[in-house]
């Protein structure tokens, strides 16, 4: 069995363990049973999500067993890590179709068959039916105060202020942890470097009740080279819902990353060897934008799967005269009888601009092409002319390109 911490070492996940030393040599000689938690705040993973499951398959791959552990009863409170303000509290019902549209997109990335077959668990099952007493006194009493205010994850909250009910998150995951433990020996929490707080406390939960060893480790969040997180978009997060974000905006994103992000995304969202990432990741000037092709291809790959990774590519090559298919482009059909032509309507209904208002801004700096032609006049008008085999290209920036049929 190889030892998944040297992959995950190489490929540069890592970036925070408790007991280091010992969590590396027992993962060379153990096969483990480890987890990572999901809180189903919406009806979809985004890519913050997608690099904790390339987690997960490396150690899959390396013949762990994964827990996917939905947070159906945490996502009752929400997690005040990394959040200036408290987040929505979400009902029952809709806390449950996140969780069915969950467990659909997670299939795609792990196997749930075989010796070390991942499974889904929802820490609903045991969190909604507690006994509070006798929780605060079983778990509670294992947990310093003074220490919790301490942690990064509260301290950024206690000038806005922090509600009791935020407080009891990391009480409640750590219990998660023993609860796993419990039920399935497992071991290991993975997380974002962001839950560090957190899964420390359901280390130490573990040693302090089970008088045994456990672990956690946090790898690195996907920011790019200035530090920002990456995964926006001009429509808003990088979804890996096709409904929500398509296939082939997926795929321009991963084309359009900055140079000095090239080395990270491929190290961290593809398979590929290390050899070839690194070569990929050296090459320079117009060069490089043959290792994002390859990039944005490969992530696409994984998470859409390979038919609509060819399609994306084959749109994208349509767009800059490299032959292909355009027909997976975003595209927007007007009926004629309604089509005016202007062009701030267009760009409304086409979703490039979310008022005329901030169409006629788009305009004014030069941010929109028609056919390849910048647009500078507000009252511009699409004509019927300007159609060729029944679309136009409309271009908002140098990135995002969307097709305009009329029926």
């Amino acid at each position: 069995m190889n030892n998944v911490w040297d992959i995950l070492e190489e490929r540069d996940y890592i970036e925070q363990a408790t007991f280091g030393d010992e969590l590396k040599e027992w993962l060379g000689k153990e096969k483990t049973t480890f987890y990572i938690g999901f809180d189903p705040t919406a009806d979809s993973l985004h890519v913050g999500h997608f690099i904790s499951l390339m987690v997960a398959s490396h150690m899959q791959k390396a013949g762990h067993t994964p827990i996917l552990l939905i947070g159906g009863g945490t996502a009752m409170i929400g997690d005040p890590s990394g959040k200036t303000d408290m987040r929505k509290m979400l009902t029952k019902e809709e806390i449950n179709h996140n969780v069915e549209c969950f467990k659909v997109q997670m299939s795609k990335f792990l196997s749930f068959e075989g010796e070390n077959k991942a499974r889904i668990v929802n820490n609903a099952d045991w969190l909604l039916d507690l006994n509070y007493v006798e929780f605060i006194r079983d778990i509670g009493v294992h947990f310093s105060v003074n220490r919790m205010l301490t942690a990064e994850c509260f301290k950024q909250r206690l000038e806005r202020g922090l509600s009791f009910l935020e407080f009891n998150y990391m009480l409640m995951q750590s219990y998660d942890f023993l609860e796993l433990f419990n039920n399935y020996g497992c071991r290991l929490e993975l997380g974002g470097n962001d839950q560090w707080s957190n899964i420390l406390g359901g280390v130490e939960l573990i040693r302090k009740v089970k008088q045994t060893p456990a672990f956690g480790l946090t790898f690195k969040l996907l920011t790019n080279s200035e530090g920002k997180k990456m995964g926006k978009t001009v429509s808003g997060a990088l979804w890996l819902d096709p409904n929500k974000t398509s296939p082939y905006e997926f795929y321009q994103y991963w084309m359009n990353i900055n140079d000095a992000d090239v080395k990270k995304v491929l190290s961290l969202l593809t398979f590929l060897p290390m050899d070839e990432v690194n070569r990929l990741s050296s090459l320079e000037g117009s060069e490089i934008n043959q290792a994002k092709k390859v990039a944005a291809y490969e992530i696409t790959k994984i998470v859409h799967g390979e038919d609509e990774a060819n399609k994306a590519k084959e749109a994208a090559e349509a767009l800059f005269g490299q032959g292909g298919d355009i027909s997976n482009m975003p595209t927007t059909q007007i009926n004629k009888a309604d089509f005016t032509g202007n062009i701030l309507d267009v760009l409304v209904i086409t979703n490039l601009a979310p008022s005329k208002s901030q169409a006629r801004t788009l305009i004014a700096q030069g941010g929109i092409s028609v056919n390849d032609i910048k647009i500078t006049d507000i009252n511009h008008i699409i004509s019927e002319d300007d159609f060729t085999d029944g679309y136009v290209i409309v271009k908002k920036g140098k990135k995002v390109f969307h097709k305009v049929e009329l029926i």
